[in-house]
């Protein structure tokens, strides 16, 4: 099961409270204040990690609870501080907080014709980032703190703080270097199991690919690129119909965007008709997105009427990147590898 985004309860520990205490020893008068410090409560913190790859964890467990730290005690011992608890999450998780207190509430403002407010508080890219979700309370101070040359038996202590606590979204959008983009059977999950060591589903029916699978394609120097398949667009994905709306946000963080198009037109579509609704729907999803770069790869090459469609393809759009390839054949892969090392190949070491 895929979870890329989910609503999560986030409880960071209360910090435990200080006492007043007085030191009771054997041929000690007056032994004065000796009540301890209270613990800090624990932080809830979240670590960027490599191993998982959506946030399927907490659908099963969608809260976070720290400990509470210990009140003090006295002898000025300090209470013990609440255990930090950590939340994995995979590389491209940005975080939300609500202005909602309890999963209930939440639920109500999400229900209510005003929605749920959610501001966005952290983006979580890079492999190792650490963020503190909730930060524990902070401990209550004893009495021995008070003590000073005038007030010698001092009463005052502090309690310690209630640590945060909120309701919080997780939204898991992908990084890949090429996002790729088309309809249904456009060769998509064929192209990325040829192109890397992905082992997406392929078969000859629509939304095959059901969650966006990544490749990492490997070039000459050690360099490599990574690649995402999209879920296939249809008209009106943008509208929330399809699998289109719900996997748009994985292309949102690609350095460009491939469109493949099914050049023969197996499937009984036109293929100039085919890149002009992938392209509206991106544009409505999102305008930022539409000015991404972005190059066409002309699938399906091998197949009966594929090079008479291209020559009309190039002339309604003479100025875009076009490569010609049958991913199912293999032909034209070395061309396409060449431009992707060109374009967005790296040194991971680098």
């Amino acid at each position: 099961m895929f979870i890329d985004h989910i609503r999560i309860f986030g409880k960071a520990g209360d910090g435990g409270n200080g006492v007043v205490s007085w030191k009771r020893e054997k041929f000690v008068p007056r032994g004065g204040p000796d009540g301890g410090d209270g613990g800090a409560g624990g932080d809830i913190v979240l670590v960027v990690d490599n191993s998982v790859d959506n946030l399927r964890a907490y659908h099963y467990d969608p809260k976070l609870i720290a400990e509470d730290g210990k009140n003090g005690a006295g002898g000025r011992k300090t209470g013990k501080s609440g255990k930090t608890v950590i939340g994995k999450v995979p590389p491209g998780t940005v975080v939300f907080r609500s202005n909602a207190v309890t999963v209930q509430e939440a639920v109500e403002f999400e229900r209510s014709a005003e929605g749920i407010d959610l501001e966005p508080i952290a983006d979580l890219t890079e492999v190792g980032q650490e963020f503190v979700l909730c930060k524990g309370g902070d401990p209550g101070k004893g009495n021995w703190n008070f003590k000073t040359a005038t007030n010698r038996t001092p009463v005052e202590h502090t309690l310690g703080t209630p640590g945060e606590v909120s309701v919080f979204y997780l939204e898991l959008r992908r990084i890949a270097d090429a996002g790729l983009v088309g309809f249904p059977n456009a060769g998509k999950s064929t192209l990325i199991g040829k192109l890397s060591h992905a082992k997406p589903k392929v078969a000859s029916y629509p939304f095959t690919t059901l969650q966006p699978v990544v490749g990492v394609v490997e070039f000459p120097g050690y360099r490599r690129c990574t690649i995402a398949d999209i879920p296939g667009l249809i008209e009106g994905a943008h509208e929330n119909r399809g699998l289109g709306h719900e996997f748009l946000r994985h292309i949102t963080r690609c350095r460009v965007l491939l469109f493949v198009i099914d050049m023969a037109g197996s499937e009984g579509r036109d293929p100039i008709s085919d890149l002009e609704i992938l392209r509206r729907e991106i544009k409505e999803y999102d305008d930022e997105l539409a000015r991404f770069p972005w190059k066409i790869i002309a699938n399906k090459m091998d197949l009966e009427g594929a090079a008479e469609n291209l020559g009309i393809f190039k002339e309604r759009f003479p100025k875009i990147d076009i490569i010609p390839i049958s991913a199912e054949s293999e032909l034209g892969l070395d061309d396409l590898r060449q431009v992707l090392d060109n374009e967005i190949g790296y040194r991971p070491d680098k």
